[in-house]
């Protein structure tokens, strides 16, 4: 990780910034107005350490959003690494579901950091769609999807994950979702016989 001019980090200070976002997430999920001086109480930093790193409530917040979905394309190409194709896409699958529920519950803090006049605009969903792409390369390569689904199409099926909210038994729910989207995507596959 970088500062603002480009230059690396040191090691407390991205353990800092790390500690920070993982509490402002839970908060914000929490509260979406949970007061900044809470936030750094919690974290274990100082005022001066917490506003240099995030000197506002909406970059704060933007830079939650932005790595939350950073951590999840990353985890595609440690999955392939690790299972067969078809496996490590339900895993990532499976991932990309509480990325959704985290976002869904910072949906009043991003919608409030995003509505000011002249404000940040909300990050380009650009690598989780690229780790969709790889994902589903990899199984057309070993014959596990129908040819020919691309990243635009699965985000389009898995687009459900985005209407359950977070306050009820989500992960059944979004399991049986997810379950149907692998279905679709095996039927006409290669190696599927269709049973």
């Amino acid at each position: 990780m970088q500062d603002k001019k480009g230059t690396p980090l040191r090691s407390d200070a991205q353990r800092n910034r790390e500690r920070i976002l993982c509490v402002a997430l839970s908060e914000l999920t929490l509260s979406p107005d949970a007061p900044l001086s809470s936030i750094a109480k919690k974290a274990g930093v100082g005022q001066g350490t917490f506003y240099r790193n995030f000197p506002n409530r909406e970059t704060l917040v933007l830079e939650i959003y932005r790595h939350e979905m950073q951590q999840v394309a990353d985890s595609a190409t440690q999955l392939l690494l690790e299972l067969p194709p078809q496996r490590a896409l339900r895993a990532w699958m499976d991932r990309l579901a509480e990325f959704a529920m985290t976002k869904a519950g910072l949906a009043d803090a991003i919608r409030l950091a995003t509505s000011a006049p002249g404000g940040p605009s909300k990050p380009s969903p650009t690598p989780v769609a690229e780790a969709a792409e790889l994902l589903l390369r990899a199984n057309e390569e070993a014959g596990t999807i129908r040819p020919g689904v691309n990243a635009d199409d699965f985000l389009l099926a898995i687009a459900g994950l985005w209407q359950i909210t977070p306050t009820e038994d989500w992960p059944p729910r979004a399991a049986r979702l997810l379950d149907l989207v692998m279905d679709g995507l095996r039927t006409g596959a290669p190696g599927h016989s269709g049973e």
